[in-house]
This record gives structure tokens, sequence and C-alpha cells, in this order.
């Protein structure tokens, strides 16, 4: 099954805040970071390449669900 990708970080919001949504993981790579919401159903992923939305995106997360954070170092 192939993961949902959201195109709007309203979207993933709503999706984060979701009652079935278990953990979000956060993959920082050197031109985007990945955001991964784990779902009942499916994983969803949204891609942003601006740093700084991506930083605001992490604060406003909702607090409580498991957070993981990778980084790439390459």
């Amino acid at each position: 099954m192939l993961p949902r990708k959201i195109e709007e970080i309203k979207d993933f919001l709503l999706t984060a805040r979701r009652k079935d949504a278990k953990s979000v993981k956060i993959k920082k790579n050197k031109d985007n970071v990945k955001f991964k919401v784990r779902c009942s159903r499916y994983l969803y992923t949204l891609v942003i390449t601006d740093k700084e939305k991506a930083e605001k995106l992490k604060q406003s997360l909702p607090p409580g669900k498991m957070l993981v954070v990778h980084l790439n170092t390459c």
C-alpha cells in the first residue's frame, strides 16, 4: 500500500489531529523536510522545501502524538 501524499499544510494538521493518528515522524534532508503521520489505514506524507515553514509546522503539531525526528546528514 502506497503512502498518501498531502499537498497542503492545513490538511496535514487536520490529519495529524485525527483520533486514529498514532505518530508523527519528521525526516530532515538537505533540500526538504518530510512530515509523515501514521493513521490506522494509511501513512500520510507532506514534503516541505522551506525550512522556516517546516519549523512552524513542527511547533503547531498536536502535543501528545509520539514525535520521531530523523536527521539525514548527507
